[in-house]
Parts: C-alpha cells; sequence; structure tokens
C-alpha cells in the first residue's frame, strides 16, 4: 500500500506539470512534448487523467493503511504510528518539487517573499509591481492586490528570495515551510489523541496521510498546513512547558493566518484548574492575549512590514466560493429578490447575510471563550473543534483546503462509527474533487471530464459494498491509545 500511494503522488506531480500554470523560466516549458501537450485540449485531459488516477490511488492506498492501523495488534499495533509517519514522507516527496497544484497561490507567495525581500510591503502593494518570471504564474486576479496573510509566512518568504529570485525554487522554499506544519502535525496529533482517549496511530494516519492532506495541504501549498500545525503545537506545549509558551505558538500561528488565534482561546482554557472562577478566566486571557499580539505585531514592526495585514482581511472575502454557507444562502435570497422584482442593490441580501454571520461567530467564540469548562485536556481539543467549525460554517468564503484547519483536532476525539465513517469519506472526497478548484481558465471540457472522473471514483472507493465493509471495519475498530 505504500508503493500503491508513491505511484500515486508519482502521477499527480506528471500530469501537475501538464495542466498547472508555469513561469517563463521553467525549463520544462523549451521540450516540444511538453509544449505540444499543454497547448492543446487533448494533452491537458491526458494530464488531468494523470491527476485524478493519482489521487484515485493515493486514496485506496490510505484507506487500506487506515484498515491496517485500526487493525494493528501487538507488535503491529506499537509500530503502526512510525509506519503511517513513513508512509506520509514518502506519498509527500514527490509532490515538494511540484508546482503549486489546484491553486495558483504558491506562486503568489512567492512574489510576495520577493516584494518583502525589496523593501517594498506586500501590504501596500499587489505582485503586479514586479515584473518578469516571478509573476508569470500570478492569477491575475491578485495582482494588484495587497496580501491578507500575516507578517510570519512575508518574513520566511524574505529570507528564501535573498538566496534566490527562481520561482519555482521559491515556491519550493515554500512548500516546505507549509511541510513544517506538516512534522508539528505529526509531533503533536499523537498526543493530543492520547489526551482524548483516542489511538494515536489512528488519528495520525487520518491526518497525515489522506487525500485531503496530500492533494490540498502538500500539492496545493496552503499557508493553512503551517497555520494549523502551529495551533496543534501551542495546545501541547501548553500542557506540556507552561501557556506562556502556548501563547506565544497561539500568536504565530495568527502570523500565519488570523484563524490560527482562535487556539489561544483553547490556551487558556487548559492552562486553567477546573472549575476556574471568572476572574481567573479573565486574568489568563489577558496574559494570553498580550503574548500573543505581542508577538503577531511584533513580527511586523521588526520587520518593518507593520501591520498592513489588518486592511487586507477583507481581500478574500472579494470572491464567492460555494463552500460558504452564508454566500449561498446570501446569493440565493438576491436572486430569489431579483426573480421577484424588489428593486433591491446588487448583493443586497450578500452583504448583510455575510454581516450576520461574522456577528454569529463572534458570539460562538465569545461562549466558548467565556462558558466551556477549564482544566480538561479533552475539553480543550473539543473547543478548538467548535471554533474551527463555526469558522468555516459561518466565513464568507471557505475553499476546500480550509477543512484542514478541522480535520487534525476532529480526529483527535474518540468519535461514533457514523461520524468517523463521515470523516474518511469526506477526507476522499476533499483530496479527490481537489483539481476542480485548478486554474484551468476556460478548460470547461477537462471540468466536466473531472466532475464524471469523481462520479466515478467515489462509487468505487466508498460506495460499493466492499468499499462499504472497508470503512465500517475502520469505524469499528477501538479509538484507544496504546497501551
Amino acid at each position: 500500500m505504500i508503493a500503491r500511494g508513491l505511484t500515486g503522488s508519482f502521477l499527480v506531480l506528471l500530469g501537475g506539470l501538464l495542466v498547472s500554470p508555469l513561469p517563463d523560466t521553467a525549463r520544462l516549458l523549451y521540450l516540444d512534448v511538453v509544449v505540444e501537450l499543454r497547448e492543446h485540449m487533448l494533452g491537458r485531459m491526458a494530464g488531468l487523467t494523470l491527476v485524478m488516477t493519482g489521487l484515485g490511488l493515493l486514496a485506496a492506498a490510505w484507506l487500506s493503511l487506515c484498515r491496517y492501523v485500526a487493525h494493528a495488534e501487538g507488535v503491529e499495533r506499537e509500530g503502526a504510528l512510525g509506519l503511517v509517519r513513513y508512509a506520509g514522507l514518502m506519498w509527500a516527496t514527490p509532490l515538494m518539487i511540484a508546482p503549486p497544484l489546484f491553486s495558483r497561490d504558491g506562486w503568489s507567495y512567492a512574489a510576495q517573499g520577493m516584494l518583502t525581500a525589496l523593501d517594498v510591503s506586500p501590504y501596500d502593494h499587489g505582485p503586479s509591481l514586479l515584473r518578469g518570471p516571478i509573476v508569470n504564474a500570478v492569477d491575475p486576479r491578485w495582482m494588484d492586490t495587497p496580501t491578507p496573510y500575516g507578517p510570519l509566512p512575508l518574513i520566511l518568504g524574505d529570507l528564501a528570495a535573498r538566496f534566490t529570485g527562481n520561482p519555482w525554487l521559491l515556491v519550493v522554499a515554500h512548500r516546505g515551510i507549509a511541510v513544517i506544519g506538516l512534522v508539528l502535525l505529526a509531533w503533536a496529533v499523537p498526543r493530543l489523541a492520547s489526551w482524548c482517549g483516542a489511538n494515536p496511530a489512528l488519528a495520525s494516519v487520518v491526518v497525515l496521510a489522506s487525500p485531503l492532506m496530500v492533494a490540498n495541504g502538500v500539492g496545493g501549498l496552503h499557508n493553512d498546513l503551517l497555520m494549523v500545525g502551529l495551533m496543534a503545537a501551542a495546545l501541547v506545549v501548553t500542557v506540556e512547558r507552561g501557556w506562556q509558551w502556548g501563547a506565544l505558538l497561539g500568536g504565530l500561528a495568527a502570523a500565519v493566518k488570523l484563524p490560527g488565534g482562535l487556539v489561544c482561546i483553547a490556551v487558556v482554557l487548559v492552562s486553567l484548574p477546573v472549575a476556574a472562577s471568572m476572574v481567573a478566566r479573565l486574568r489568563r486571557f489577558a496574559g494570553v492575549g498580550a503574548i500573543s499580539l505581542g508577538v503577531l505585531f511584533g513580527l511586523g514592526a521588526v520587520w518593518g512590514l507593520g501591520a498592513g495585514w489588518v486592511d487586507s482581511l477583507s481581500v478574500p472575502g472579494t470572491v464567492n466560493t460555494p463552500l460558504s454557507a452564508p454566500t449561498v444562502l446570501g446569493g440565493f435570497l438576491d436572486w430569489s429578490a431579483q426573480q421577484l422584482g424588489l428593486g433591491l442593490e446588487p448583493a443586497w441580501f450578500l452583504d448583510r447575510v455575510r454581516h450576520l454571520a461574522t456577528l454569529l461567530s463572534l458570539v460562538a467564540f465569545a461562549w466558548v471563550a467565556l462558558r466551556a469548562p477549564t482544566g480538561g485536556r479533552k475539553g480543550a481539543v473539543q473547543a478548538v473543534v467548535v471554533l474551527v467549525s463555526a469558522t468555516i460554517l459561518l466565513s464568507p468564503v471557505v475553499h476546500l483546503w480550509y477543512f484542514l484547519w478541522l480535520v487534525p483536532f476532529l480526529a483527535c476525539l474518540k468519535l461514533s462509527r457514523l461520524a468517523t465513517t463521515v470523516l474518511l469519506a469526506v477526507s476522499v472526497i476533499l483530496g479527490l474533487v481537489a483539481p476542480l478548484d485548478s486554474s484551468l481558465h476556460g478548460a470547461y471540457l477537462a471540468i466536466v471530464m473531472g466532475c464524471s472522473y469523481v462520479a466515478l471514483l467515489v462509487p468505487l472507493l466508498l460506495l460499493t459494498r466492499r468499499a462499504r465493509e472497508r470503512l465500517e471495519k475502520i469505524a469499528d475498530a477501538e479509538w484507544l491509545p496504546v497501551p
């Protein structure tokens, strides 16, 4: 099963080279066969087929690994965690040198790091200020848009840009930065699972080697992977080293993307004694807030970036995504109003539904912060699940990779059979549909083909009798820690 997943990763790499945008300096663009394939629809569809086949192999190998880990006993169970980490490493390795897959965000990261290295703030200027190969593959939508990310990715991108100006090498460097998050998860998830009475190896396989993680976390190259790794580490460090260290890591998570700072609420909850008073709770919040905000704003001040990310927080909301519940609801209400001839302004309902959803998310955060039980490790993990779930459910913009925020904490809980089955199925589906969020730009036939391919693979992997039996065997396994 390790070899099958590795073969799948190589196919994803090869197919991605045919369908992903590349800068002019990419040597592949000087090979006649590659040019021929990339410039014709048939060649791009062949690349998409390789990607989908590779993801299918990865999904099948992952489900086999899940089943093996769930039913491992004796010596096999003792070595299951090592096997999971090895599988995650092997399946991620071929994608380390791939261009950003299924999204152009990685090329934007490279350009933003270059801007920072040139002492130009990405909070004031978009990549369009640059010229040459560094911006060849940046999505035109974001060329004139300031970055909404925190200072940490910009600082790390700055350091990488001081060594090379080659955009592909910069992308590899940014993927290495993202994989730091995967390493942090490999360290933290077994500990979080033990807190919750779950099997550390089984929780780890769900987090580290799933199609969702391989396709969107590693292949997609998103800052979210580093953010969630820091979040998980913050909880563990709080218990093992003290709340001050947890607050520091929570501040670093927020310095990647602001939602990462939500873990600071759980840091407060787990660091207080059981049934702590409201006064003690508020004092701890003040201490954790001072450290985490000091890290968040201090990094920007020290590096000369300031806090320009605050003004750019609305940038992601400029696009409408079908995974955002408020956006779908608001869009439906606007469409209905138009059909009824109510004469309302465009996006009248959309704006108000999004604002209401944001208000509700803040209420949810406040409720968890002030009412959730203190002093329990399992309760802290559950608090993060609630906080992140509320964020995803109520966010005005949601992409596939946002679910990377939730899975590492949800997988650590001792879930019911139904919840486990749903988690496994969703992890497969979100991995298989990753190519449909790509920058194919008008390749509608390829997108239709991809949809058809997913419609074929999902039943084969999840809905056949044999597949259902596999999922049930995994879901029926005891999520208990290794003795």
